[in-house]
């Protein structure tokens, strides 16, 4: 980078110059750099990386619905549930309780989910999963198949496994 010091117009040259940035072209990023190398050798990094490349596949592939990763995660979630509370929902997938109501209000306008009144206390809503929800899903099996085998690709089907099995083991005692 370079700096160029500039006066305004009218300005007298005795009083010190305004600096200005100016940018070039940056220079491609090198894997081989120390810097690069010490990224790719922090797991954290690896797995976020990972992770935003599957939400930017699993996004575009449920764009044409309107729904996001988010929405697809907590319709998984009650396909898997009777109902609950959107307090449960909100502890179980790790979203913010106001970001819940948001998700249950766009799956409702969709009809793939519906808040009915709780079998336990009638002053509480459960959302439960509706047929076109489950249908939905059926729906989107294949193409969250396809997003996983692009992300691994690289792995073969043994390696596959023992990665899910890790990531299922570190997710289940570290979020449980």
């Amino acid at each position: 980078m370079q700096y160029v010091r500039t006066a305004p117009p009218g300005a007298s040259t005795r009083e010190p110059a305004i600096t200005s940035r100016q940018t070039t072209n940056p220079a491609p990023i090198d894997s081989n750099e120390p810097w690069m190398r010490g990224l790719h050798a922090d797991t954290g990094y690896l797995l976020y990386r990972l992770g935003l490349r599957s939400g930017q596949l699993f996004n575009s592939f449920l764009q044409e619905s309107g729904l996001r990763l988010r929405h697809y995660a907590l319709l998984r979630f009650l396909a898997t549930s009777p109902g609950a509370l959107q307090r449960e929902l909100s502890a179980s997938l790790g979203y913010d309780p106001s970001a819940i109501v948001g998700l249950v209000d766009d799956l409702e306008k969709l009809g793939f989910a519906e808040r009915r009144p709780s079998p336990d206390d009638r002053r509480s809503r459960i959302i439960v999963l509706t047929e076109g929800g489950r249908a939905f899903l059926r729906d989107t099996d294949e193409a969250g198949q396809r997003v996983t085998n692009e992300l691994l690709e690289p792995l073969d089907a043994t390696e596959r496994e023992q990665l899910h099995a890790l990531l299922r083991r570190v997710t289940e005692s570290g979020l449980g």
